[in-house]
């Protein structure tokens, strides 16, 4: 049991990364042009391995655990997140740490 007060970091990272943000993989052909705009303040650019919801959910999986096992020394951990882009579109990422003995 986690008390949900205590991930602001986590929180404040999901926002920082996501919210509102654009997201562009680091092979996009574009990429020189969306940075271009990011400077001029046009989008705020996040520039991502991969932009999928499955690489987003696992991303977002390892934040959680890298805080969780900081803080709590392996007592906890985040074993499943689901990434929504929208009502059509999510992935799941599940799995236990491996250093979680519980």
């Amino acid at each position: 049991m986690v008390d949900f007060s205590s991930l602001r970091a986590l929180d404040k990272k999901l926002r920082n990364q996501f919210d509102h943000t654009f997201l562009v993989n680091s092979d996009d052909p574009l990429l020189f042009e969306w940075e271009k705009l990011h400077k001029r303040e046009v989008l705020d650019l996040r520039v991502m391995e991969n932009v999928g919801m499955e690489f987003s959910a696992k991303l977002v999986w390892e934040w959680a655990n890298t805080l969780l096992f900081d803080r709590d020394q392996g007592r906890s951990c985040c074993w499943k997140v689901e990434a929504c882009e929208n009502e059509f579109n999510s992935a799941f990422f599940e799995l236990t740490p491996e250093w979680y003995k519980p």
